[in-house]
């Protein structure tokens, strides 16, 4: 049997209310942006780009806005908007849809998720707001078309310090190197930044980075224990060895992400 398609899969079309009314122009006065929109940065190239195709071909796909006070709010289609701005446009098509608050902006994240418009801090406010507005993760996961493993991850980015939140949007982090930093404590987090702008690192690098904290942090063992400091030295964790022909060698770790770290080391897979 195969997979019911989601909502983001299906297409924008297929999320929105049901109503009657087609296409209509308004002029591009009437209509003002989303404060709720997603989407934060625009391509100035890309804007003039599509500035140029808009003044010889015309705005070929409509605009989704709302009623809004006395005028009317985007929902989907800023980029478009921005460009037919720029063109000189006084009209632009419309499909004009009665929508609530979080509704507009569901759909305003999904469109954008769909053409892959979104850096992943823009992505992960996106489902912010909607948990603000009461949904919990399971349902801006279906809302969206995602899995909840993928938008509970990507909110966890969130947690990152500004620094590092915009070097994520200016592109100059990926997203794994976003995880990466997930690794390190909080307080840790803006000097691995720093390591990996300034030494340029790739992500298996910044990866590495937690267990070169560890092993610097790590307290000595006993200096009569030459076997347990070099196990500590390899391991990035403090061990103790304990007896002689026979007994134990000890391990401490200080939370589950250093256990399951240690465990993938070992070769052991749950």
């Amino acid at each position: 049997m195969s997979k019911k398609p989601s909502g983001l899969g299906r297409g924008l079309e297929a999320l929105l209310p049901k109503t009657p009314g087609g296409v209509v122009r308004l002029p591009l006065t009437a209509i003002r942006t989303n404060p709720q929109q997603p989407r934060r940065r625009f391509s100035q190239e890309s804007l003039e780009e599509l500035a140029a195709s808009i003044r010889e071909k015309g705005l070929l796909q409509p605009l989704l806005v709302r009623p809004k006070g006395e005028g009317y709010e985007l929902v989907a289609g800023e980029r478009r908007y921005r460009a037919a701005q720029m063109a000189g446009l006084g009209e632009v098509p419309v499909l004009i849809r009665d929508l609530s608050d979080q509704e507009a902006l569901e759909l305003a994240l999904v469109e954008n998720l769909q053409r892959e418009d979104l850096n992943p801090v823009e992505e992960a406010r996106g489902y912010q707001a909607l948990l603000a507005m009461g949904l919990t993760q399971e349902e801006v996961a279906k809302r969206v078309g995602k899995a909840r493993s993928t938008v509970a991850n990507a909110l966890r980015l969130l947690q990152l310090p500004q620094e590092a939140l915009e070097a994520l949007e200016r592109g100059e982090i990926s997203a794994g190197h976003a995880r990466a930093l997930l690794m390190l404590e909080p307080e840790d987090r803006l000097w691995g930044l720093r390591e990996i702008l300034e030494k340029r690192l790739s992500v298996r690098q910044a990866e590495a980075l937690r267990e070169r904290l560890l092993r610097e942090r790590a307290p000595r063992p006993r200096e009569d224990s030459p076997l347990a400091l070099e196990l500590s030295r390899h391991l990035g964790l403090p061990v103790r060895v304990v007896g002689g022909k026979r007994g134990k060698v000890v391990i401490h770790y200080r939370s589950l992400e250093e256990l399951e770290a240690l465990l993938r080391r070992l070769g052991y897979q749950a």
